[in-house]
């Protein structure tokens, strides 16, 4: 059935063979921990209708109830069941009626860039317990010290100067949005570990560098994202402070008279505190402290900080960890501030009935987040080009249709791969190891990364064109390869270009930018089977045909007129040849 805007009549209808007798019908619905409602459906010659209207946001889950026979999710199951947490539901999802999500984002390209691997421009300071590397595109260091511990803080010098430096060839790739991971003072090369929300990184460049990054961007129609890493701090940073090195801050460690102490949730003070996932270096903030949320919300807040600085928006880390009044009082803030901000959750799962620490969370309902990282589209995607089976990736796109907000599903962060997991082409070359050594050292053999690359080639097409915007982690257009963390956060390789690769992404960014179909364009399934799959995305604007066929089959397409298809530039008339492992882009000439 959908989401759905609080207040919106919905009409339901459910047929039957005229030779099957049904002599009553139910809709029956309920949400998490409230009884079940049962609605009487109305007859009208071989099929039952009902409107009704839903007041209040939130998650719904349904089933019919045909002649005492249960009909859940396609299937029929004899007797009344009392107990609806084992029927299988389908779901509606009732959103706030003013939700909306940024235009400017629907539409576009995203890029992550990982700062410190991406473009070194001059020369900045260091502080002593970091490593300087010398060797740009060097192996990272992943090995534990004599302590059993991964320091992560050997850097390549990646910064704020850089990325201005390549504006002009993310303009090219057609990027119209950047997202940065994190970028305030921090021990580690990775910066998820802060050490203070007020300060770039010196390593990075200045404030002064970073306004002229947030100007230079947007004058080329470019957007810029920060991470925000709210859900905890390094033990490293001028609020917790364990080692002291902020000389002018009492850190919540250092005493309980701290003004940061309310921030964090001892155990058995100093040494025993929570932390994220056990990870002592990253003592986890407890989001209910008034201070805390003074200190991210506030008019003189972090949020409200940046946001003043130029930037468009934040994806928050680990989303899941933030509790649902947290991120409510963060989008209000950020809303406040700049009304079309977008709001991004990292969220690996479906995202409009997440269940995490036991709750069912409310993220799509319009009160918390625009927009979360697209896992489920990603894996699906990657099972279709793998394997040749549409199965997974056909359900996954209904499943987002289905539960997500349209608002949501058009700015969707698309995503093939990023900082927390392997490298694309490295996942289609079908390389396995069996640790970091291994990983540290193997690579595709030519042969192999030829092949990878055409499967990548298809899955950025499928990237591109369904719902939501594409994201490109830094350095996939140029085919960079690696396994986990950190291997899939080498420096980008700016003497060895691949060239096609990159033109191809730009020619998709390009298409995406003539037709505005895939800004918030509906889609329909033409044709599917189980491995070759033909869609459509339409406005009242006009109609784009994307085909992707993943076989060793040929398909023919009929034309009702004259076709021109965007990546090859070929007009087609009458007729089209679907080829084995090719995919196309097609709008009607006359």
């Amino acid at each position: 059935m959908g989401a759905f805007a609080r207040g919106s009549t919905l009409v339901l209808h459910v047929y039957f063979d005229p030779e099957d007798f049904a002599d009553e019908c139910f809709f029956v619905y309920f949400s998490d921990g409230k009884d079940p409602v049962r609605i009487p459906m109305q007859r009208d010659g071989n099929r039952f209708k009902l409107s009704l209207k839903f007041h209040q946001i939130g998650l719904y889950f349904y089933y019919f109830l045909i002649g005492g026979k249960v009909f859940e999710c396609g299937r029929f199951r004899d007797g009344v069941i009392s107990n609806d947490s084992h029927i299988r539901a389908w779901q509606i999802t009732v959103y706030d009626e003013a939700y909306h999500t940024p235009d400017w984002m629907k539409g576009g390209v995203m890029y992550q860039i990982f700062p410190d691997r991406f473009y070194r421009s001059g020369n900045y300071p260091i502080a002593k317990n970091k490593v300087l590397r010398g060797d740009w595109g060097g192996l990272p260091n992943y090995r534990p010290n004599e302590y059993g511990k991964v320091l992560n803080n050997d850097f390549f010098g990646g910064n704020l100067n850089g990325i201005n430096k390549k504006l002009d060839y993310l303009k090219e790739l057609g990027v119209t949005v950047i997202y940065l991971n994190p970028i305030f003072e921090a021990y580690s090369n990775h910066r998820y570990d802060t050490g203070d929300y007020m300060k770039i990184d010196p390593l990075l460049g200045t404030t002064a560098d970073f306004d002229k990054l947030t100007e230079e961007a947007s004058r080329r129609g470019i957007r810029i994202i920060l991470d925000a890493v709210l859900n905890h701090t390094g033990d490293d940073s001028r609020y917790f402070n364990r080692y002291g090195h902020y000389k002018d801050s009492v850190g919540a460690y250092q005493s309980p008279n701290s003004p940061y102490f309310s921030w964090y949730n001892f155990r058995n003070y100093p040494e025993s505190y929570d932390s994220w996932w056990g990870i002592e270096t990253l003592p986890a903030v407890n989001e209910a402290s008034p201070s805390y949320q003074e200190f991210i919300f506030g008019e003189d807040g972090v949020l409200k900080n940046w946001l003043r600085h130029g930037i468009s928006g934040y994806r928050l880390d680990v989303a899941d960890e933030l509790p649902d009044f947290f991120l409510q009082k963060l989008r209000a803030a950020v809303k406040d501030e700049k009304s079309d901000a977008v709001v991004i959750g990292e969220v690996w799962e479906d995202a409009s009935n997440k269940i995490a620490y036991s709750e069912r969370r409310q993220y799509l309902q319009g009160k918390e987040l625009d927009s979360v990282m697209n896992y489920p589209l990603k894996d699906a995607i990657i099972s279709y080009v793998q394997s040749g089976n549409a199965t997974q990736l056909r359900e996954t796109i209904y499943m987002l249709i289905d539960n997500y907000p349209k608002e949501t599903l058009d700015c969707l962060m698309n995503i093939l791969g990023t900082h927390d997991t392997p490298r694309i082409l490295t996942v289609f070359g079908g390389k396995t190891c069996a640790n970091k050594d291994e990983m540290a050292v193997t690579f595709l053999s030519q042969k192999e990364k030829i092949a990878a690359r055409k499967k990548l080639m298809m899955a950025a097409v499928l990237q591109f064109t369904l719902p939501g915007i594409p994201c490109i982690f830094y350095g996939d257009e140029n085919a960079t390869e690696g396994y986990q963390d950190p291997f899939c956060r080498r420096c980008f390789d700016w003497t060895h270009t691949d060239e096609e690769l990159t033109s191809f992404y730009k020619k998709l960014g390009a298409i995406r930018a003539s037709l505005p179909q895939f800004r918030d364009g509906e889609y329909d399934e033409l044709f599917a089977d189980s491995s070759c799959i033909v869609y459509e995305r339409r406005t009242g604007e006009g109609v784009v045909y994307v085909y992707v066929n993943n076989s060793q089959g040929e398909y023919c397409i009929d034309l009702n007129g004259v076709y021109y298809e965007h990546l090859s530039g070929k007009k087609f008339l009458g007729r089209l040849n679907c080829l084995p492992h090719s995919y196309g882009i097609l709008t009607k000439l006359e």
